[in-house]
């Protein structure tokens, strides 16, 4: 049995790779044209993609009728590292234009029967809550059960990447009982607890099993040969290690001390941060050697790139994080091309969603789901949105 679905804000198709060979990828659209040309390059074909704002386009423009709706609406507005604007601003606002797209497929009996929106943990605890709160109250009020996961790109791939998934759907499915251990985050249960009572009563909890263990290294994903653009000059280097605090200084410490017992090379990750110490604003230089690597971030501007520390013995090299090895932070196979500029590759990776998390996800809750609903209304064939309305 297969799936289809559409694909909002689809950047590279990172939700496509995902969701892997069962899905059809009926639709899909972002407004940026060079992500487009990447996507319609690594996915043969390439009509199913539109190049609009989302506000531009109608129920008309989208064919047939999806099982799922992805949607990985932008996040500026909504991050922790952001303005946090919210919902109603500009970036993160175009979730509105998604979901007038929806209630116009509604209005002709076609609208996907299940919703997945990704976006920042932020979205949580944005202008208090209340942003998370009015979203469930649209999709609930529409008719559908929803949830929230926080799933950890960390658990696929050797990146810090917290995420919230919010699964809706209309299908004929109970709601279960609520998942334990990692899933259940003190802030989304927050989050939860402070949503109406009527909104609870439709949550719909994915009971979850604990993440699959990965062997998937921070070195098994460094390149032998980077570009030599990219690393950094003696004085370059000298300046980034002079910015460490004294706890970030220690932890290069300890790395070294463990190169020298000939366990090297040391690899490790750090990021230019600006701190506030002593009410001034200071720039950091910040390390980590956990062999996991920091969130890859899309911010303009020098600040958002990530750095490759490699220690062995005395000597610490360093220089940037190449272009591919930010794609298999996201779980991108070797094979899918990448634009040739390093900015442009590096943004289409940080603007993305980790392929391992949206293929558990697809795995373990939505293919799951949606051949829950169908089996309970006959067939595929026979479901209809006024059977479980």
């Amino acid at each position: 049995m297969s799936f289809s679905f559409y694909e909002f804000f689809a950047g590279g198709g990172m939700a496509r790779l995902g969701l892997g060979q069962r899905w059809k990828c009926l639709f899909a659209n972002d407004f940026c044209q060079n992500k487009a040309k990447i996507y319609r390059k690594n996915f043969p074909g390439g009509n199913e993609f539109v190049v609009d704002d989302v506000w531009n386009l109608s129920a008309d423009d989208l064919p047939g009728q999806a099982d799922v709706a992805w949607a990985s609406f932008p996040c500026q507005d909504l991050s922790l590292a952001g303005a946090r604007k919210g919902l109603s601003a500009k970036r993160s606002g175009s979730f509105w234009g998604f979901w007038r797209l929806i209630q116009q497929l509604d209005q002709q009996g076609r609208s996907p029967q299940t919703l997945v929106l990704e976006n920042v943990a932020g979205l949580l605890t944005s202008h208090g809550g209340a942003d998370f709160r009015e979203l469930f109250g649209v999709l609930m009020h529409s008719g559908y059960k929803a949830g929230g996961l926080i799933v950890d790109g960390a658990y696929f791939t050797p990146q810090s990447r917290p995420r919230l998934f919010i699964i809706a759907t209309r299908l004929d499915v109970s709601n279960k009982q609520s998942p334990s251990g990692c899933w259940l985050t003190p802030t989304l249960l927050k989050a939860y607890d402070s949503l109406p009572e009527d909104i609870r009563a439709n949550w719909l909890w994915a009971p979850l099993p604990a993440p699959p263990p990965h062997s998937i290294g921070l070195d098994r994903i460094i390149e032998n040969s980077p570009p030599d653009k990219l690393w950094c000059t003696d004085e370059q280097r000298q300046k980034l290690l002079a910015q460490m605090s004294p706890s970030n200084a220690f932890k290069l410490e300890q790395a070294t001390k463990l190169a020298r017992t000939g366990r090297s090379p040391i690899i490790g990750t750090g990021y230019r941060r600006t701190r506030i110490e002593k009410g001034e604003r200071v720039q950091r230089f910040e390390v980590r050697f956990d062999g996991v690597a920091g969130c890859l971030r899309t911010p303009s501007g020098g600040s958002s790139r990530q750095f490759v520390l490699i220690v062995e013995s005395d000597c610490v090299s360093v220089r940037l994080l190449s272009a591919r090895e930010a794609a298999r932070l996201m779980g991108i196979p070797d094979k899918y091309q990448l634009p040739d500029r390093y900015n442009e590759a590096y943004h289409l990776c940080g603007d993305g969603v980790v392929v391992d998390a949206v293929r558990w996800i697809a795995e373990q809750v939505l293919e799951p789901m949606i051949e829950e609903g169908w089996k309970k209304n006959g067939s595929k064939e026979r479901y209809t949105l006024s059977a479980v309305c």
